[in-house]
This record gives structure tokens, C-alpha cells and sequence, in this order.
């Protein structure tokens, strides 16, 4: 495994990391997901990814629970708060009140003492930015976090809690997570240059579309064990899937033989060579998945491939 650093931080993480989004605690029986946890940790990932919300909760308690029999500084773990976690008026948002609940209940639901990373999962317009970060800033104070996030924030959204963060002398955001794929390059006009500008570091989801880079869509056949045929989540998928999409991962599947890699290897290759991106979070539901997305690391991009790559998604 290859490690870079998160953003301006001392921090390491692993250039592939493993998340939780829509897998454990959902469509992966806890058995399966433990081996595919095991399997990323002994393959070097020290980067696991987890929020309050995936599955109100069983996804932390899956990655918690599996990761405890590793030394707790192996690892870097992470949780989130914003969306609903209830029907009361305060379970949802930014509040210092949901805030503070929150991460105490990720804590209780992983039995950590700590998270490496708490991200705020998305932005709150009705909580002003100074409360949240002042929560945050406590928590990092109690030793309840020991670095802040934001999860799909816009590039004006994380200037302002940079500078919301310096006025007030209050623990700065050090890491986005957005999603970013071949198929979908929003962060790159603005996010990535203001993050560079901040010492920001980006950790990006969806690498492979939602599987979509896989090439296992090919020809809109679905796979019956596919997140596309799961029809509580195939929402974040059937929009991709269209010819238009389906003749660029062809033509994208032939780049990658001529260079004698996987699709999925050139997807995460392809992310990897951005260099304000510190790991690529990979959805695992098997072993083999993990095994196979960790060769990217290896992979380096020539500039006469990199330029066809950009000829096919223009």
C-alpha cells in the first residue's frame, strides 16, 4: 500500500480506503463484511469510512466492532453527522445540540474513545457556520475528534468556514469528501484549486460511478447481485445507466487493455493522479473486490493515455 499525506496535516492516510456507504449493516450480511474489512487492513488500508446515517447507525457498529481486535492507532476511522437520524425538530443538521449528540452516540455505537475524522456530511444553511465549528472545536478539545471535515460543501461554503475558522482561532476543516469519478468532475474548476489555496485534502467517494466503471453494466444488462438491481439503492445508479455511458466504458475498457490493466484499475489510477486527492473510498461488498481495487496504486498514467481518456469523457 502506498500512503499520502490528508491535506497540509501530519496525517497518513492510505491511498485506497474502504467506506460503508450502502453496504455494511444493508446489503452485506455482517459475516461477509468483516472478511472484506480483514482482507483491506491486511492488504495495508488504514483508511475506513463510516456516518451516523448509514443505517441509522449499523454501518459504525459493523466497522467498529471488526476493526477492534487491531491496535487503535493502526487504523484512522471516521463518522459524520447531518442527516436525519430521528423525527424530532433537532435530529438532523448542524446544531451544536445534534452535533454533540451525535458524536457521542457514533462513539457508544463503535465503543471508541475517539474518531480519527468527523465529517459535517453536508451544509446546513440554517445553522450558522461559527456554532458548528465551535462544537467542533470542543470535541476536538475533549479528545472526541481529532480532525474536522465537510462532506459535498462547495468551494464558497468551505472558504467561508476556513475563514470563519481563523477569525475566531477555531480548529480548521482539513478534509472534503466528495464524490468524483471519470463521469462526474464537478471539484475540479473550483473545490480542488480553493482546497490546494487552504491546505485541504479531498477524499473522494463513488470512484467507480457506482460500479459503472466496472464495465459490469456493459450493454444494460444488470447483474441480479448488483447494487443496480437492489432496488433500495438503485436510485444512485439507473440515471448512468445509458448508452451514451455505456459506449464511453467501452471505449474506456479497450484504453485499459492496451495498457494491460483492469477498468476498475484505470478508474482509480485515473483519480489517483490528482494530487490534492489524498484516497479514493472504495465500496467493497467482497474480499476479492478489495483485492483487486488496491492494484491501482501501482498503475501510473502516461500522458498519451491520459490524453485518450480525456478524448472519450469529453
Amino acid at each position: 500500500m502506498k500512503y499520502r499525506r490528508l491535506g497540509n496535516t501530519g496525517l497518513k492516510v492510505s491511498e485506497i480506503s474502504l467506506g460503508s456507504w450502502l453496504t455494511y449493516g444493508k446489503s452485506v450480511e455482517d459475516n461477509l463484511a468483516a472478511k472484506t474489512i480483514h482482507k483491506a487492513y491486511e492488504l495495508g488500508i488504514n483508511f475506513f469510512d463510516s456516518a451516523n446515517v448509514y443505517e441509522r447507525g449499523e454501518g459504525e457498529r459493523v466497522m467498529g466492532q471488526t476493526l477492534k481486535e487491531y491496535p487503535r492507532e493502526s487504523y484512522v476511522i471516521t463518522t459524520k453527522a447531518f442527516w436525519p437520524m430521528g423525527d424530532g425538530p433537532n435530529d438532523r443538521g448542524l446544531s451544536r445540540k445534534h452535533v454533540m449528540e451525535q458524536v457521542n452516540n457514533s462513539l457508544k455505537r463503535m465503543n471508541l474513545d475517539y474518531v480519527d475524522i468527523f465529517y459535517c456530511h453536508r451544509y446546513d444553511p440554517e445553522t450558522p457556520v461559527e456554532e458548528t465549528l465551535r462544537a467542533i472545536d470542543d470535541l476536538v478539545s475533549q479528545g472526541k475528534i481529532l480532525y474536522a471535515g465537510v462532506s459535498e460543501w462547495s468551494a464558497a461554503q468551505i472558504e467561508e468556514a476556513v475563514g470563519i475558522a481563523d477569525k475566531y482561532l477555531l480548529d480548521r476543516i482539513v478534509v472534503n469528501q466528495p464524490i468524483y469519478n471519470m463521469f462526474n468532475r464537478y471539484i475540479e474548476p473550483e473545490i480542488i484549486p480553493v482546497s490546494e489555496k487552504y491546505g485541504i485534502g479531498q477524499v473522494v467517494f463513488s470512484p467507480l460511478a457506482q460500479g459503472v466503471l466496472t464495465g459490469k453494466y456493459k450493454g444494460g444488462q444488470v447483474p441480479s447481485n448488483s447494487r443496480a438491481a437492489n432496488e433500495s439503492i438503485n436510485q444512485f445508479i439507473t440515471g448512468m445507466l445509458n448508452e451514451d455511458v455505456f459506449k464511453k466504458v467501452g471505449e474506456l475498457e479497450e484504453v485499459a487493455k492496451g495498457i494491460d490493466v483492469t477498468l476498475p484499475e484505470l478508474a482509480l489510477a485515473w483519480i489517483l493522479r490528482q494530487p490534492n486527492v489524498a484516497s479514493a473510498l472504495i465500496g467493497a461488498s467482497k474480499p476479492e473486490q478489495v483485492e483487486q481495487n488496491v492494484k491501482a496504486i501501482d498503475v501510473t498514467l502516461s500522458e498519451d493515455t491520459l490524453s485518450r481518456i480525456e478524448t472519450i469523457l469529453a
